[in-house]
């Protein structure tokens, strides 16, 4: 009996070894992907930084992306900690809403005025990384929109883990999360930056109508939302 019991002690301890760090390392990898995922889609940040990455290079362009990451990570903590019920508040909505698409429709009419000037590339421009950083914070932040995709995740992501999430698969999720996004920021401002030799004057100059065409349009959808979720 005694020598029974200690071979299924045996056994089972490995078996448990094994779903504990399975469970972590899926959620991580899980995690890691949907960063890809998250970021890879274009959207008002990455024409942004197509638009500071052609004129300046690869770190203007890694500081919006960067910049972004403030957004998103706010966006997830407040959608997976259950405080997205600030952000439902209509007026709160609102005011976000409005600061993303002022900060739209402005970084719209500079790509614009750059197209219609025809600006020059020129990778030792003024321009602070600060300000660049800022940029790229302020368009995330600035789409509440994003709360919708949040606060999906957070009822999908953690179904595979048996009882309630504790503090250390919130961990491991966030740190998938940054991984992954962290590495779409190198590869989307590298992607950008090497593009940028290819890049003539004329060139640019379609490349900034493009994207101000882009960020006119996400802040006219923006808009329109924001008068559909009001009335």
């Amino acid at each position: 009996m005694t020598s029974n019991n200690k071979q299924e002690g045996e056994t089972d301890r490995p078996r448990i070894t094994s779903v504990c760090l399975v469970k972590p390392m899926s959620l991580f990898v899980s995690s890691f992907v949907l960063a890809i995922a998250f970021c890879a889609p274009p959207g008002v940040v990455t024409a942004e930084t197509v638009r500071r990455g052609a004129a300046r290079g690869f770190i203007p362009a890694l500081f919006v992306q960067f910049g972004s990451l403030v957004g998103d990570t706010t966006w997830a903590i407040i959608a997976l900690t259950g405080l997205a019920f600030i952000i439902q508040n209509n007026i709160a909505k609102a005011i976000l809403s409005l600061i993303g698409i002022v900060l739209m429709f402005k970084l719209a009419w500079d790509a614009f005025k750059d197209a219609r000037h025809g600006k020059e590339l020129d990778s030792t421009a003024s321009t602070s990384n600060r300000g660049d950083f800022a940029n790229g914070a302020f368009l995330s932040l600035g789409n509440p929109l994003n709360i919708v995709f949040w606060t999906g995740l957070g009822t999908t992501v953690f179904t595979s883990i048996s009882g309630s999430p504790q503090l250390i698969h919130f961990a491991i999720f966030f740190s998938g999360f940054l991984g992954g996004a962290i590495l779409w920021c190198f590869f989307m401002a590298g992607l950008v930056a090497w593009g940028r030799k290819f890049i003539t004057p004329t060139f640019f100059r379609w490349v900034n109508l493009t994207c101000g065409i882009a960020l006119g349009f996400f802040a006219i959808q923006l808009g329109w939302k924001l008068i559909q979720n009001l009335s």
